[in-house]
């Protein structure tokens, strides 16, 4: 669905992302793996088209995303980022159907649409009107996932969607989430540093260091047949303080 070919990014601080090569599965979920600075929110933004690499291509279907065809790419690329990104001068109901009034869909389409989102996201009718100031954390993402869904896309890509809510919405979050998913059989590229929340979700992880991909599989490829030792060491990193206690 998704192919990175020898990209990378460089600023004036360094690389962010050195040549990366990367094939993301159709209907799929593939997680971008690692700590802070690893590049992997760069490597999402590539996918978008919101930064543009420095060497390489990125292809959606085998098409090349270039300035010139992007906006429409777009449209079939759905993205969550970690607080939502709402409109906050717009209802919920706004911020999910602004493109598909912006593309001129007929109303009832647009009703028939935003039923089928709710209903998939469980999120409350009597919200719908209400303005993100006015929505709990987990009631925002679940909006800000039935915007990035309204149009059908191909792919969704989400940053880091839950890491700025509470333990308990996150849990709900990642259940509903991991739901969604099966039920549409979307592509799904996930970006997060939990090695959790990356095992909970993934087919595929793709773990990163230092702007570059050091190895990819499932989680049991990673813990029974590591690349190199940093593979290894993130994994004992974020294991838990009861995981590791004696009895």
């Amino acid at each position: 669905m998704l192919e990175l070919q020898g990209v990378s990014k460089r600023y004036d601080s360094g690389f962010a992302l050195h040549g990366t090569d990367l094939t993301i599965a159709a209907e799929q979920t593939t997680i971008l793996l690692g700590p802070s600075g690893c590049g992997k929110s760069t490597l999402l933004r590539l996918m978008m088209g919101l930064v543009w690499p420095d060497t390489g291509r990125v292809l959606l279907s085998g098409l090349e995303l270039t300035p010139r065809n992007v906006r429409a790419i777009r449209r079939r690329i759905g993205y969550v980022i970690q607080d939502g990104g709402l409109f906050p001068h717009l209802t919920a109901r706004d911020n999910v159907t602004l493109m598909a009034q912006y593309l001129g869909w007929e109303r009832q389409r647009i009703h028939e649409r935003l039923a089928r989102l709710v209903e998939l996201t469980q999120f409350p009718w009597d919200r719908l009107d209400q303005f993100p100031a006015q929505l709990s954390g987990g009631q925002r993402q679940r909006v800000a996932l039935m915007r990035a869904l309204m149009l059908d896309p191909d792919v969704v890509l989400l940053d880091e969607p839950l890491g700025a809510l509470d333990p308990m919405i996150r849990s709900e979050l990642q259940n509903d989430l991991r739901d969604i998913f099966r039920t549409l059989r979307k592509t799904v590229v996930l970006v997060t540093h939990d090695l959790g929340e990356a095992a909970f979700f993934a087919d595929r992880i793709v773990l990163m260091r230092e702007g570059r991909i050091i190895q990819q599989g499932t989680l049991r490829d990673l813990l029974d047949s590591p690349a190199e030792p940093f593979v290894t060491q993130f994994i004992r990193a974020q294991r838990r303080p009861w995981e590791t206690s004696p009895e």
